[in-house]
């Protein structure tokens, strides 16, 4: 009998994707039980990371070796977050600014914040969600917002026509589902099987294509911002949480992918994480003539982290969710130098 988190992968993305979804990636023990015909919020969140995930796969090929790589020996892979970058700025179309654009899906999922980290090197700030319900076994979401206002005004200008034309993707229906869920806590499988895929499509670039004189100038000043232009609000990265991040990276290093030379390793030591190169995918860019072209740009990349037990302030072991600053700003820099 398929659990709610099967069913709705097999009727949002076919029975194939969710057998090798739920064949790939751990799944929380507390899913074992499910009330039929109701889906929790725990249950829709796990669903929604899995299909993000998949993404990640599709656009990163290192990422895709890897977990054929986990499936042949057996493994599963523990997504520990998914990454994203936003703007915060107004005047970009009907999309609310900043992370606002995506916390208002976290929150009615069950997300809360766990922590906020000034990345001033990279003029952004993220924030860290993990969910109520199981947040050791839930996928977090590391959510990053960049400041315009800390760059010239040539920037701040190009920001506002490449991002002027956003659409939200989040319909009046979903917006009620959402509502909904915020309150109850669930939803009935009809309402979401419908809700899931408008999710998807907030997880996506909802601008036009950019001018390439626009990204020029943005690229001089903000890698970051170069590559919100082009990829948007999907995944930066998806972190896979591994025992031993050191021995994992060799492994990756023998095997002549394109890994990260150094692991990051938290001021605590408990939290170390390394990463492969981004990918490279084709974009279109528009011309000054009114053409449009194809470039070679950084995409999206696949993470690796190893985080260690802790004892919180009531003497608890737990394990250590936090993210590190450095960490982060050293992580952000392999679409950088890609």
């Amino acid at each position: 009998m398929k659990t709610n988190i099967d069913t709705l992968i097999s009727i949002c993305a076919g029975d194939a994707k969710s057998h090798e979804l739920m064949n790939l990636l751990h799944i929380s023990p507390k899913f074992s039980a499910w009330e039929e015909g109701r889906v929790s919020r725990a249950e829709l969140a796990q669903a929604l990371n899995m299909m993000l995930f998949d993404g990640i796969l599709q656009r990163v090929p290192t990422g895709k070796d890897y977990t054929s790589d986990v499936i042949a020996r057996g493994g599963k892979v523990m997504l520990d977050h998914g990454a994203l970058r936003t703007v915060r700025w107004f005047g970009i179309g009907d999309l609310p600014p900043g992370e606002a654009a995506l916390t208002r899906i976290l929150k009615p999922l069950g997300y809360r914040l766990q922590g906020r980290y000034p990345l001033d090197r990279l003029s952004m700030t993220g924030r860290s969600y993990a969910h109520r319900d199981d947040p050791e076994n839930i996928s977090q979401f590391f959510v990053s917002e960049l400041h315009p206002e800390r760059f010239s005004r040539e920037f701040q200008e190009a920001v506002t026509r490449v991002l002027g034309d956003s659409v939200d993707p989040l319909t009046p229906g979903a917006v009620s589902l959402l509502n909904e869920l915020d309150r109850d806590g669930t939803l009935s499988m009809q309402q979401a099987t419908e809700l899931l895929p408008v999710l998807i499509k907030c997880f996506d670039r909802q601008h036009g294509i950019p001018a390439l004189s626009d990204y020029d100038i943005l690229k001089s000043e903000s890698a970051e911002m170069a590559w919100i232009a082009t990829e948007g609000n999907v995944f930066n990265h998806a972190t896979d949480r591994v025992v031993d991040v050191f021995q994992t990276a060799e492994e990756q290093r023998q095997l002549g992918r394109p890994i990260k030379p150094q692991v990051e390793v938290s001021g605590s030591g408990r939290v170390r994480q390394t990463a492969f190169k981004a990918a490279t995918v084709l974009r279109e860019f528009r011309t000054d003539t009114g053409g449009v072209i194809m470039r070679e740009v950084p995409g999206s990349f696949y993470e690796f982290i190893t985080r260690d037990q802790m004892t919180d302030v009531n003497g608890v072991q737990q394990l250590d969710l936090s993210f590190d600053t450095g960490n982060a700003q050293g992580i952000f820099k392999m679409t950088a130098n890609a």
